[in-house]
């Protein structure tokens, strides 16, 4: 999800597994904005007036999924628009080298600001098919609403009506969901559909076999209950999401961005570490408004890049320093992920615990990071570098009150609010402090603009949760979640390590192919169930398959943010995302603490404070280990003895027991002899090199 206004918005929407939107102008323009803002409102509106469950979730719906097949492209239109593109610069030999940037995609509604050509002018353009798919959204989703009780109670027995447009809004769910993120997950529902239908067919012998389910079975569970499209991923879409969407959108509009960057540079003293900690630290300040890892990374990148090269990064370096900060930023409270609101439905409690859940875990992150660069700028010799910002006193005096809506979110929650009033009026606090600064008045037609683009941040979230929904439904209809976690304990051999390193994997390559959100959701009900069955609580499992969902956006071999930094600096993609993987390497270990000991659960605050306290200083040292580890750095360059020796400390720690504790500290303590020793002998006048 991209935001308004947002630095390098168009490469943020080039590398996000969310696909580029139109540039509209004109009418289809002006009907996006105004369905898109009207949507806003109704969000808003419904918090202080709520709507009957169901209802809103198709009535929302209604909405999103047309202006979904207006504002995304067909795969038709893309190709007619690269043909236009190739053609224009066949006709213009004598132009400059680089590729006209007026046909590239954009935020949606957005005008070009240069002439490009007739035909890709109509490539921009929404063509009759989306028309006639837009209407037919409107027409399938309205259908039910019209006589909703009598919808309802059919469903064990669907009309022909019914199961023609229960058909119908599947392949049109499908259809959204192939414009904003690929083929891959209409691909999996597809499978998931066979599954469910074709059932009966698979071999006695096989463990995920069933009875199969017909036609109406299908059309009843999916379209006319809430156990599939209009189920807990499209609720958390049609609620959290699109309610924190506007929330960016005004904050951002307002002049946040700005302020939080310029107030990471001013925070840090001239030193040789200070360009990598002041990205790290905007990073995670510019994750309340974009919600997106890559959104995030170029935003840092197009401000942070020639100050990390003037530092002495090389592109690689600085890339996997911007990729590293900026998916922190979905991993952080007080807003996190759209998966993280999930769990809060899922586990059927407040989005303020899920927020003290990621509390500790958020500190190890960062922490991992700050030491990772802390290590590099000790090796590669990188210099201070001089930002013209204001003083930091006066950048607060001045412009401190950007923190108090995201304050105010947690402080709302925490008198038992719910966290759908506590972003609506932390919304209504950005909007009004907004005219503090007359350069960022939230006019009527600002206003309107991030009402437009929080409706608009949020189509793909909804396509995806929408089909997601599909997934959700077969797993509950036909029992597939047990049955697989059920193998996954087999083959494991009831082993919780082995089970969790198994899931780590699955949900690794699962997020290689799928946004974060998906991932989240299959292996919520697939996975998850696997480590719930050998005693793992509900919301330590959880909890891991969030972490691991999330950080298959800084992962080889696809790693999207590190890609997109990659774009930025220039440099190799493949080596700046095993640096981003380098940074981030103690957050894929962390959350096996989550899972394979009893204290494991005081990372996420489920202890008394006394245990959260030391779990949380043990794991920091864990985390350190790890950093000389992955950073080959003590005092000075580590050589492979201390690294191993650092290696097996951090896994002793992250067990989190009394003895592996002690084991783990003095494997770090033998570490650190080894390495002073190994030190001087490498100097015949006993010196320590630097």
């Amino acid at each position: 999800m991209t935001v308004a206004g947002a630095p390098g918005a168009d490469v943020a929407q080039d590398y996000e597994q969310e696909r580029p939107a139109r540039r509209l102008a004109g009418i289809p323009k002006g009907l996006v904005w105004t369905a898109a803002g009207l949507l806003s409102c109704y969000a808003l509106v419904t918090v202080l007036r709520p709507v009957a469950v169901m209802q809103y979730r198709m009535t929302f719906l209604a909405v999103a999924l047309p202006l979904t097949f207006l504002v995304y492209r067909s795969g038709l239109d893309l190709a007619r628009l690269r043909r236009s593109r190739g053609q224009s610069e066949r006709s213009e030999p004598g132009e400059s080298s680089e590729p006209d940037r007026a046909g590239e995609p954009g935020r949606a509604g957005e005008p070009d600001e240069a002439a490009e050509p007739d035909r890709a002018a109509a490539a921009q353009r929404p063509a009759l098919l989306d028309w006639l798919l837009a209407a037919a959204s409107v027409a399938v989703l309205v259908y039910p609403l019209l006589d909703f009780g009598a919808f309802v109670t059919r469903g064990t027995d669907p009309t022909g009506a019914d199961m023609m447009l229960g058909g119908c809004l599947t392949l049109l769910i499908l259809e959204a969901t192939r414009r904003t993120v690929g083929w891959v997950l209409p691909a999996i529902c597809v499978a998931f559909l066979l599954y469910a239908y074709f059932g009966a067919y698979i071999p006695l012998g096989w463990e995920i076999g069933h009875r199969g389910f017909d036609m109406p079975s299908l059309v009843d569970h999916l379209y006319m209950g809430t156990e599939g499209f209009f189920g807990v991923p499209l609720d958390v879409a049609a609620t959290y999401i699109v309610l924190f969407t506007i929330y960016g959108a005004v904050l951002d509009l307002s002049g946040a961005s700005r302020f939080f960057i310029d107030i990471s540079f001013a925070a840090f003293r001239r030193s040789r570490t200070a360009p990598g900690r002041t990205v790290t630290t905007a990073g995670f300040l510019l994750g309340t408004v974009s919600g997106s890892g890559v959104a995030t990374t170029v935003s840092l990148g197009s401000v942070s890049w020639p100050i990390l090269r003037r530092a002495g990064y090389p592109p690689e370096q600085a890339g996997g320093v911007m990729a590293a900060g900026g998916i922190g930023a979905i991993l952080s409270p007080p807003t996190l992920g759209a998966a993280a609101f999930i769990i809060a439905e899922l586990l059927r409690i407040s989005y303020l615990k899920v927020l003290l859940y990621a509390l500790v875990p958020t500190i190890l992150y960062y922490v991992g990071v700050f030491l990772a660069i802390e290590i590099d700028a000790r090796r590669l010799r990188t210099r201070a570098v001089p930002v013209d910002t204001p003083p930091l006193g006066r950048l607060l005096l001045r412009f401190g009150y950007h923190f108090s809506s995201l304050g105010l979110i947690v402080l709302v929650m925490a008198v038992g609010r719910s966290p759908f009033q506590a972003v609506v009026i932390a919304t209504a606090v950005a909007f009004a402090l907004s005219f503090l600064d007359r350069r960022h008045w939230l006019t009527p037609r600002r206003l309107w603009a991030a009402l437009v683009q929080g409706s608009l941040s949020v189509l793909p979230v909804t396509a995806v949760c929408a089909a997601a929904g599909i997934i959700v439904g077969v797993v509950t209809l036909t029992g597939l979640g047990l049955k697989l976690s059920d193998i996954v304990v087999d083959l494991s051999g009831g082993n919780l390590a082995l089970t969790a390193l198994f899931a780590g994997i699955a949900i690794w390559i699962l997020g290689l192919a799928v946004p974060v959100t998906a991932s989240f959701i299959i292996a919520a009900v697939i996975i998850a169930p696997a480590l719930t069955g050998l005693g793992v609580a509900a919301p330590e499992a959880y909890m891991f398959v969030f972490y691991y969902a999330v950080l298959s956006e800084v992962s080889p071999p696809t790693a999207l943010a590190a890609v997109a930094a990659a774009a930025i600096t220039g440099g190799d993609a493949f080596r700046t995302m095993m640096m981003a993987w380098r940074y981030t390497l103690p957050a894929f270990l962390v959350p096996f603490a989550f899972v394979l000991t009893d204290n494991g659960a005081a990372l996420l605050g489920l202890k008394p404070w006394p245990d959260v306290l030391l779990a949380t200083a043990v794991s920091i040292v864990a985390v350190a280990a790890l950093a000389v580890v992955t950073g080959a750095w003590l005092a000075g360059p580590a050589r492979w003895p201390e690294r191993v020796l650092c290696a097996l400390a951090a896994v002793l720690l992250l067990y989190l027991e009394p003895g592996p504790v002690l084991a783990g500290l003095g494997a770090l303590g033998g570490a650190v002899v080894v390495h002073l020793a190994l030190r001087r002998s490498a100097s015949p006048q006993g010196e320590l090199r630097t």
